[in-house]
């Protein structure tokens, strides 16, 4: 008869041995694997990556993530297209008040800010379109939903863009914030009800294919665990 102590190691052990494997930083899990995601950053280097200009990237990996301050471009993009999508990665952000941005469906990549869409990142509070998981200057987030807020900001998020055809979903840390339906925004300059955003074009003209990539606006972010799934 086995003592209440082996019975219990024995219980750990089996624990240990039959819990599904996570997967370290800028690696996919088996689940992610076998469901068709696709790992955009490795974790070590460059590869696949530029800045928006054509140039290299110039500033350096960091503990395993893409810095795109001082990167010598507006936005460092992946070199590949995509259209109807799921996009996920985590996010840090450097300063009280940084501000960054996650860049999708650009047309254009020397004209980034007119062709295509930014999630916005930036560290704060509040629920406007210019918030953390607003769509930039179009749809405000329901909440602010960032996580173990502290005043340097010095936390990972977690984000996932959803795009399939017109509609666009922002969720943040696991919770969905932001919506939108691109066919709704039917006039340049103006939002559905009538307010004004900045963009020339009317949304629903926008290209529903595009680069994506990450903001350089002054402030140091860092960005690992890039990841996507085409949508058919």
């Amino acid at each position: 008869m086995k003592s209440p102590c082996c019975l219990a190691v024995l219980a750990v052990l089996i624990c240990v041995t039959t819990r599904p494997a996570l997967s370290a930083d800028n690696e996919l899990t088996e689940a992610e694997k076998k469901a068709g995601w696709k790992l955009l950053f490795n974790g070590k280097d460059h590869t696949g990556w530029k800045c928006n200009n054509g140039k290299k990237i110039a500033a350096p990996i960091e503990d395993g993530a893409l810095v795109p301050w001082r990167s010598g471009g507006y936005i460092i993009i992946h070199e590949k297209q995509y259209g109807d999508f799921i996009f996920k990665c985590d996010v840090k952000m450097s300063e009280p008040n940084c501000n960054s941005g996650i860049f999708f469906r650009v047309s254009e990549p020397k004209s980034p800010v007119q062709t295509g869409y930014e999630m916005q990142v930036m560290n704060g509070t509040g629920t406007g379109y210019h918030d953390f998981g607003a769509i930039y200057d179009l749809a405000k987030p329901t909440k602010n939903n960032l996580t173990n807020r502290k005043a340097d900001g010095d936390k990972w998020q977690h984000v996932e863009i959803k795009c399939q055809g017109p509609h666009i979903t922002i969720s943040v840390n696991g919770e969905k914030v932001t919506t939108m339906n691109c066919d709704d925004f039917t006039k340049p300059g103006k939002r559905p009800d009538g307010s004004k955003h900045k963009f020339r074009r009317a949304i629903k003209d926008f290209a529903r294919s595009g680069y994506l990539g990450f903001q350089d606006h002054g402030q140091k972010c860092w960005y690992k665990n890039v990841k996507l799934l085409e949508l058919k």
